[in-house]
């Protein structure tokens, strides 16, 4: 199974639309999507090592506009659009304490989970509600946003030729452990936010 999604992965990031995929799983997933852009971010890299910082950069620019989408989703659609994505996700009855720890430590939190694998759309539309100055809150998500897929970004480029003989190698255990990952990301999320 993880060998043919794992080919399938490779062969669609090396089409000529998926730059422009890679940009809407960016934007989209820092205002509503649950899928990161690592998922077309690794591939395309590992396909293409010498664009890895164009990559980086079209994820970075796409996450920061997708980013104000969900800012204006917390700030002007929270009782409708917003609430529902948020209770979508398990967040709803945490929402009032995370604003009041918004208010002290806004900056650390953008900065941070934003480094993080955790759904970058709680971030953003959190921000949002909590009324966050808006100039702070792009300056903090091209930071933490452009760290976090150059640093990526580069350790592919760098390692990509071994980190994917080793995939291929041992795919099924790299398939499993990444799903366990992202499961315990988000159970992580769920009862540490």
């Amino acid at each position: 199974m993880f060998k043919r999604l794992y080919q399938w992965t490779i062969s669609l990031a090396t089409s000529r639309r998926a730059p422009q995929a890679l940009a809407v799983v960016s934007f989209t997933e820092s205002s509503f999507f649950p899928v990161p852009p690592d998922v077309m971010l690794v591939p395309m890299v590992m396909a293409k090592p010498e664009k890895a910082w164009n990559y980086a950069l079209i994820c970075t620019i796409a996450s920061v506009l997708g980013a104000l989408l969900g800012y204006a989703i917390g700030a002007l659609l929270y009782d409708t659009l917003g609430a529902w994505l948020i209770r979508l996700y398990g967040y709803g009855d945490k929402m009032d304490a995370f604003r009041q720890l918004y208010q002290e430590h806004g900056h650390w939190i953008i900065l941070i989970k934003g480094l993080t694998p955790i759904p970058f759309k709680i971030i953003t539309i959190a921000s949002g509600l909590a009324g966050y100055d808006l100039v702070w809150f792009v300056v903090l998500c091209l930071i933490t946003r452009a760290g976090r897929f150059y640093l990526v970004a580069g350790v592919l480029n760098r390692f990509g030729g071994p980190i994917r003989a080793f995939i291929e190698t041992n795919l099924t255990a790299v398939g499993l452990v990444t799903v366990a990952a992202i499961v315990l990301g988000f159970v992580a999320v769920k009862y540490l936010f």
